[in-house]
């Protein structure tokens, strides 16, 4: 019998479980100091790498209900909930899960915990959430237009999605972020030795994805855009010549 491939999401996971285990920066929980200023109305989250959310995105969080999609880490979940939302997380990482459980037992909240890959159907029935927050990792799905499409399935009308976005320039260059190696799109599952130099350099199964994928998805399944910025890498040449690698954006559900 012809042995059935393991699904990219399933290696994804366990490479995101490693990040973890070695201090990864999104795999790191808040501290109990950061939820009580969380408490008094003193918090801040990203969706990309440096530029806080405005506040105005969200409006009034008390008693919203919030689906963190693949938000695991102990991050901005804990934020939301001490604002008083009532929130969901949805991760296919166990560690970031479990990360959601220690802030939530230190803290005293409740929070629904889900592992559920989003390359999937989600496992949640139509308008349950009336916020998104989707932060940068729809890079390790191949099929983005399904991620919206769920996405507007489980939001009620006039819902709010909240989407962190890598517009792909990140994946031209080498590790150095001076010279070009890799041609757009980037696709390890079309591409056997970029499937085995993605392995090998500890990257997970990574794919880049166009305007037309990111934000256009978003119109196709039935939002509107309201609002858009643009970030930049933590560190490295592309921020140092002022290169933006990334887009925040906010969407309503028509």
């Amino acid at each position: 019998m012809e042995k059935i491939p393991e699904e990219y999401s399933s290696i994804n996971s366990r490479f995101v479980d490693s990040w973890v285990e070695a201090g990864w920066e999104w795999g790191r929980p808040i501290d109990h100091e950061t939820f009580i200023k969380a408490k008094e109305g003193d918090w801040s989250v990203v969706l990309t790498p440096t530029i806080p959310v405005p506040k105005t995105w969200f409006g009034d969080l008390k008693d919203k209900r919030i689906l963190g999609l693949a938000s695991g880490g102990g991050q901005q979940i804990p934020l939301f909930s001490a604002a008083g939302a009532r929130c969901t997380v949805m991760d296919y990482s166990d560690r970031q899960l479990e990360s959601e459980r220690m802030v939530a037992r230190r803290e005293g909240y409740e929070v629904d915990i889900v592992k559920a890959d989003m390359t999937k159907l989600f496992p949640f029935a139509d308008e349950s959430f009336d916020l998104i927050f989707h932060p940068v990792s729809n890079c390790y799905v191949k099929d983005v237009f399904h991620v919206w499409r769920e996405c507007s399935r489980v939001l009620r009308k006039n819902g709010v999605l909240l989407a962190g976005l890598d517009n792909g320039i990140n994946f031209l260059f080498d590790e150095d972020e001076t010279n070009i190696v890799h041609n757009l799109p980037f696709d390890p599952l079309a591409d056997p030795n970029l499937y085995r130099e993605s392995i090998e350099g500890d990257w997970g199964i990574q794919f880049s994805h166009s305007i037309e994928e990111q934000i256009g998805g978003q119109l196709k399944a039935g939002f509107r855009l309201t609002d858009i910025f643009q970030d930049y890498n933590s560190s490295g040449n592309l921020k140092d010549w002022g290169v933006p690698t990334f887009y925040a954006t906010r969407a309503v559900k028509e």
